[in-house]
């Protein structure tokens, strides 16, 4: 477990399960297949980055009682109700409503 937060969800860091050691296989600009092992906060991250490619944050893996306790802070989010020192965009949301 590892605290972890996203700049996609401002204010809000929960103890997160990854695995700490991975494998990846991917292609370079030239179609050269690479193969790496990533470890500790390398690893972390890397899956991290996936899960936004595939759709999924962070709070997504959360238990549903951890779900049921921040979901407030979620509701605020979505609704542009937050302040965060970086620029956000905020689909249909009027800041303030």
């Amino acid at each position: 477990m590892f605290n972890e937060g996203c700049l996609s969800i401002p204010e809000v860091r929960e103890d997160v399960s990854r695995q700490p050691k991975i494998t990846i296989e991917y292609q370079d600009e030239n179609f050269t297949i690479h193969t790496e092992t990533l470890e500790g906060l390398a690893a972390r991250v890397f899956q991290h980055e996936y899960d936004h490619i595939e759709g999924i944050l962070f709070t997504d893996k959360l238990s549903t009682l951890k779900k049921r306790i921040i979901k407030k802070k979620l509701e605020n989010i979505s609704k542009g109700k937050i302040s965060a020192d970086y620029r956000m965009r905020f689909p249909n949301a009027k800041k303030g409503k």
